[in-house]
């Protein structure tokens, strides 16, 4: 069995004059070279679970764990074996990529990898001598994880780090996480972006109300919660409409497929977005 990196158990969490619990009593683990998605709609309680292992937030109660020690026992020791990139990318805007690394190189007492190296890892290399202000989204979302990265940690927490991206920015960035993964690394990821959480996770958590309401691999929840259907497109009033039938013997598809007006058919398979869609449902987005 493998080690667990993050263990959780009975993790509470409430902010100040609220009238219900953040998070409420959560638990998981999250194994050694584990890809580990935590997901949920605005206000589920993923960033407060996720700045509590971060070290971020020290109110709460219950047990949280970080390469096997309690989170609060860390102290600033901890950010020289986790890397952390949040959704708004940090960085120096009148410096350069390269400048940039090479700052926040400086901050820590071990090893750290050249800034060349990173930013080749994260395709950088041409614009490394660029000020980041002059970048691109997609550009500073990739320095963001470069900085996650930098010194090599043993765990990284990745929030929304593909978010707002074009589609080949935001392939550029799941290569990046997908090779910190081959390399050993844990990574504990909230996204909303789903064909993220298709390719990279072994397992997901959904949150609902500070509550995980649904655990296990990407494949086990389609299979649980999602729906597969076949769906159609055919002639209508001159135009082309689509319609979508829960299963090939469907009365009404069988009756669509008699009258000569369909154009194409096919199968749609379940997806992690039915999942999201069924399991956080009584949870305004």
């Amino acid at each position: 069995m493998q080690k667990s990196v993050i263990r959780v158990e009975g993790l509470r969490v409430r902010y100040p004059g609220a009238a219900r619990d953040a998070v409420s009593g959560i638990g998981f683990t999250v194994a050694a070279g584990e890809v580990f998605g935590l997901l949920g709609p605005n206000g589920a309680g993923k960033s407060t679970t996720q700045r509590v292992l971060t070290g971020q937030h020290r109110a709460f109660t219950g047990v949280a764990e970080v390469l096997g020690v309690p989170v609060a026992a860390w102290g600033r020791s901890l950010y020289s074996r986790i890397g952390v990139g949040f959704e708004l990318p940090a960085y120096f805007p009148k410096l350069t990529a390269r400048e940039n690394l090479a700052a926040f190189a400086a901050l820590h007492r071990g090893p750290v990898s050249s800034p060349g190296a990173v930013l080749a890892a994260v395709g950088l290399t041409e614009a490394a001598d660029r000020r980041a202000s002059a970048l691109s989204k997609g550009m500073k979302m990739r320095l963001n994880l470069a900085r996650a990265i930098l010194h090599r940690p043993d765990v990284l927490f990745l929030d929304e780090p593909t978010s707002g991206l074009d589609p080949a920015n935001a392939a550029a960035v799941r290569a990046v996480i997908r090779e910190q993964a081959r390399a050993g690394r844990t990574v504990f990821l909230t996204t909303h972006d789903m064909p993220a959480v298709e390719e990279l996770c072994g397992r997901v958590a959904f949150m609902r109300d500070g509550a995980i309401v649904a655990l296990d691999s990407p494949r086990n929840l389609r299979l649980a919660y999602g729906r597969r259907s076949v769906a159609v497109e055919y002639t209508s009033d001159g135009g082309l409409s689509r319609a979508e039938f829960p299963a090939a013997d469907d009365p009404g598809l069988l009756a669509l497929l008699a009258s000569g007006r369909v154009q194409t058919v096919h199968t749609r398979e379940a997806a992690l977005s039915d999942v999201f869609i069924a399991v956080t449902q009584d949870v305004a987005a």
